[in-house]
């Protein structure tokens, strides 16, 4: 019996039916986030598993409040703290449970959490706990928000942005620092897509608004995109984290993140800091190539190319692949009109950049 046929047949009649898919080899990635091409580096993947291959356990064993708590996460975490100025930081599975974690434990009875609408799908789905009250504001819209803030009796306020948006590409402004610290709000930044992307030390937004992290700052991060590893990270004070180690279920519940991603992912944040002059140069360089093109400026390395059509994004899509070159074709419900997403990573050449530019071009017109 085909419990759900109805349902998969109305996401195909509407273009949303969606399938994994294999980059097929030889293809030119620009749809996956690994912005800064790490997951090719055979080098630092060589390093970690030499470095492991020294230890007498591989794998994690046990969640981190067990025996599950390895050198190699204190390790990577003291030093993503001493690179984004931070006290404290923990590390574990996924950005989706780190979402979760925050939310989910941060949001207690007589709280109230002030989301932006374009915020990811985990935070949303943390938002939507019975627990959790919620108030969504204007993509972007500190005034909208100041103003949600100030009337607001909650006991205690916590705003969630992102950093860099990750359908829109587009970057959380610098007031909402600000507009925290006037409401005495705690303020998550979600910095999935900005961090290794942005800013002086590619740290991301905190980083390229010189902000002065505070005790009511939360900042938390993929290690999956730009660091070209697997799992995530939260960084804020010792009095955050010592609460979230306490209370956080993705934390306290799940085997703590693997060895090898906690260490490849040290070893990337090593690379990204020695290598920041020639990264922020070959990032400019697809920046101004996409705007050449294409006409579009983008802060990160993100181009989000409106089409407002389901079926029509996916015939784009599947044209270029044909080119030889992976893009995305997002549709509802992940954006409010379809897209496609390429992803100006510096895994690809200047040159094969260009060249999907130009086919982009031919293709729309």
């Amino acid at each position: 019996m085909l419990f759900y046929e109805n349902e998969l047949k109305a996401l195909k009649k509407s273009g949303r039916y969606r399938t994994r898919e294999v980059l097929v080899d030889g293809a030119h990635d620009f749809a996956s986030n690994d912005y800064l091409g790490l997951s090719h580096n055979k080098e630092l993947h060589e390093k970690t598993c030499q470095e492991l291959s020294l230890l007498d356990i591989h794998s994690s064993k046990a969640s981190m409040l067990v025996n599950g708590y390895h050198q190699i996460h204190k390790d990577f975490e003291d030093a993503m703290c001493k690179a984004n100025g931070f006290e404290a930081g923990v590390v574990l599975g996924s950005g989706f449970n780190a979402n979760i974690a925050l939310i989910e434990s941060l949001v207690r009875k007589g709280d109230t959490l002030f989301m932006d609408e374009l915020y990811h799908a985990s935070g949303v789905l943390a938002s939507t706990l019975e627990s959790v009250d919620v108030v969504f504001f204007k993509h972007n819209d500190m005034q909208e928000l100041q103003e949600l803030l100030l009337v607001s009796n909650a006991k205690r306020k916590i705003i969630a942005v992102e950093g860099i948006y990750s359908m829109d590409g587009d970057l959380c402004p610098s007031e909402v620092f600000e507009i925290a610290d006037k409401t005495e709000s705690l303020l998550i930044v979600d910095e999935a897509h900005s961090s290794g992307v942005i800013g002086e030390n590619l740290m991301g937004v905190f980083d390229y608004y010189n902000i002065e992290v505070k005790a009511n700052y939360i900042k938390m991060g993929t290690l999956g995109k730009a660091y070209g590893s697997f799992g995530a990270f939260i960084l804020a004070s010792e009095h955050i984290v010592e609460y979230l180690l306490n209370r956080a279920k993705p934390i306290i519940y799940a085997t703590s993140l693997s060895l090898y991603d906690t260490l490849l992912a040290h070893k990337s944040l090593d690379f990204i800091l020695q290598n920041k002059e020639q990264l922020k140069q070959a990032i400019a360089q697809r920046q101004a190539i996409v705007f050449k093109n294409l006409g579009v400026k983008v802060k990160g390395l993100i181009v989000p190319l409106l089409v407002d059509d389901n079926k029509k994004v996916m015939q784009m899509k599947n044209s270029l692949f044909e080119l030889g070159y992976a893009v995305g074709g997002i549709r509802q419900p992940t954006v409010p009109r379809a897209i496609i997403r390429l992803i100006a990573r510096l895994g690809e050449t200047e040159e094969s950049l260009e060249c999907l530019c130009q086919h982009l071009v031919s293709i729309k017109a």
